[in-house]
Order: C-alpha cells, then structure tokens, then sequence
C-alpha cells in the first residue's frame, strides 16, 4: 500500500502569510492543518522577513510535510509593494527548499482552475470550494484558504503527473 503525502501549500505575503496542509493518498485528500503567519507592520522589513521565516520554519517543524507548493506572484501597479512581496516568497520558497523538500510553483489562475474550475474568480468562491472539497478544513481567513487551494491543486498536479510516468513505465 502507497504511503500518504503530505503537502504544505504556501500563499506569500509580506503581512499575511497563509499556510495549508493535506494529505493525498490515491484519489482520496484529507485535511490537516492551515493557519497564518504574520510580521510586525512597524517592524522594519528586515526583521519582518525574519518573522515570517521563523513561523514557517515553525509550521513545517510541526506538520512535518513530504511537498510544498507556493503561488506565483505577478507585478502590480505600486513597484515598492511588488519587491516586497518577491521578498516574502523568497522566504516561503527558501524555508521549504532549507528543509530538503521539492517546491512547486504554482499560478494564480491553475490554482483556481484546480479548486473552482476555471481560472478566474475572487476569493469568496476559492473559500467555498475549499469547504466542499474538504469539509472538515478549518481556517482562520482568506489567506490560508487560499493556502489550502494552491496545496489541492499540487495534489491534483503531481498525481497527473505521476500516472503519466506510471503509464510510461507500464
């Protein structure tokens, strides 16, 4: 019998870092655990970078996950909020990779395809979505909701891509 893995999806921010785990094991998911991490907003960014890598750092200590996915994120209209953003996903790529695990990468809009069934919509309806697909999720808003959606959607992905090797292999 195959052995369940675990999955840490991420949804970097600089304030709000959102985290969700599950559990894949053939066709079925589970839920595990999602929560946020969050910096100092009067803390200089330095030390908010900190903040953020030792609460992840935390969270996977604790959950112990096999994989980790984080969401891709697109440049906006303010310059300044886009750097530091790349800097917050700089740290929730770099403390899964620090842990010896493979990070995925995920766009928004695959994310949302994989949850909602298409590529767009707001975060209301990844929320839903979430619930139908794994009703005992529990999370504490927006962020690590969307946490849980970019982890379902690195289940969803890797367990296409390992049938098509297994095919292959067949």
């Amino acid at each position: 019998m195959s052995q369940a893995i675990r999955i840490i999806g991420i949804d970097p921010g600089l304030r709000r870092t959102g985290w969700g785990v599950v559990e894949t094991l053939g066709n079925s998911l589970r839920f595990v655990a999602a929560g946020t991490v969050r910096s100092d907003d009067k803390a200089s960014l330095a030390t908010r970078l900190c903040q953020l890598h030792d609460g992840l750092a935390d969270v996977l200590h604790r959950q112990m996950p096999h994989e980790a996915a984080v969401e891709i994120t697109f440049a906006n209209k303010d310059a300044t909020a886009t750097i530091k953003l790349g800097q917050a996903r700089g740290v929730a790529m770099l403390v899964p990779a620090r842990a010896g695990l493979a990070v995925a990468e995920y766009a928004p809009n695959a994310v949302k395809k994989a949850v909602i069934g298409v590529g767009h919509g707001d975060k209301k309806q990844i929320q839903m979505m979430v619930k139908v697909l794994m009703p005992k999720a529990v999370f504490d808003g927006a962020d690590s909701a969307d946490a849980l959606a970019i982890a379902i959607c690195h289940a969803h992905h890797r367990q296409s891509v390992t049938s098509r090797l297994a095919a292959l292999a067949g």
